[in-house]
């Protein structure tokens, strides 16, 4: 039966969703066309489920969907999954924590869907591994236009993987071994970093020496694009200052080239 029920922006919508004998965990909706990728929707309000499975899958998408961590784990392990939607509060695990384990265990591409737009909750998302970060509530559009995104990009990363040279630095006295996720301290102590920091860390040792914007970066270290009014890379870059032992407001590593960006002028030596 056809219903109506609020879209995500806020605004009404035709129910396009299988109805109750469909809405059950771990439906797949496959596409009337081309098969684009396999996306996963993760959310414990079911309505929403249904609505961007709905929608997604009418532009060429594999749909699946989970209302929790658990639910998450049954459908990936049936299936291969190219991109997980994530609400950042489920029942159980939230999707902080599921994002970490998505990024420990899989390179599956990560959008955090959240109701909180508090830059800290933007910031971890980012640092726990996810990819790109939308704001509820928020039109089906702008999600399409995120998918899109995250896939392109990480359905390169495979090609750029299989290149084994440069897996080993050292810079000032640290070592950095990118096979590894590995960093370790001139003092031989290892130092622990979250995927963003150790992503934005692999970007600058990358590029040394060269400026880089902040769009650059966020393409480079998290393969997302940022907004206009965008700042988390500059909090995270502040972090990877931190945890590189350099006085943020002194940096000799990571400095900031006014209007431009960013550029690691330490002497980066490739073993």
């Amino acid at each position: 039966m056809v219903g109506c029920l609020r879209d995500l922006s806020g605004d009404l919508a035709v129910d396009l969703s299988p109805g109750p004998d469909h809405d059950i965990e771990g439906w797949t909706k496959l596409a009337d066309t081309n098969d684009y990728g396999h996306i996963l929707v993760v959310d414990d309000e079911h309505e929403i489920c249904n609505l961007v499975q709905e929608y997604l899958s009418s532009e060429g998408y594999r749909v699946s969907t989970a209302y929790d961590g658990a639910g998450m784990r049954r459908v990936m392990a049936q299936s291969p999954v190219d991109l997980v939607t994530l609400d950042l509060m489920l029942p159980g695990e939230d999707g902080l924590t599921l994002a970490r384990w998505l990024r420990e265990n899989s390179s599956v591409g990560i959008i955090m869907l959240t109701g909180r737009g508090e830059m800290v909750d933007h910031i971890v998302g980012l640092e726990m591994g996810a990819d790109y970060y939308v704001p509820k509530p928020y039109h089906q559009r702008q999600l399409l236009a995120a998918v899109r995104s995250v896939l392109r990009r990480t359905s390169i990363q495979p090609a750029e993987k299989q290149t084994p040279s440069r897996s080993k630095a050292r810079f000032a006295g640290w070592n950095l071994d990118l096979a590894r996720r590995e960093l370790f301290s001139p003092s031989g102590e290892e130092v622990p970093l979250t995927t963003g920091a150790f992503d934005l860390l692999a970007a600058f040792v990358n590029n040394s020496n060269e400026v880089v914007t902040r769009e650059r970066l966020f393409d480079l270290a998290r393969n997302r694009e940022a907004g206009p009014e965008d700042r988390t890379i500059d909090v995270q870059v502040v972090r990877l200052r931190r945890k590189l032992k350099v006085d943020p407001k002194k940096p000799t590593m990571i400095k900031t080239v006014r209007g431009r960006g960013y550029i690691f002028i330490a002497e980066v030596e490739w073993l």
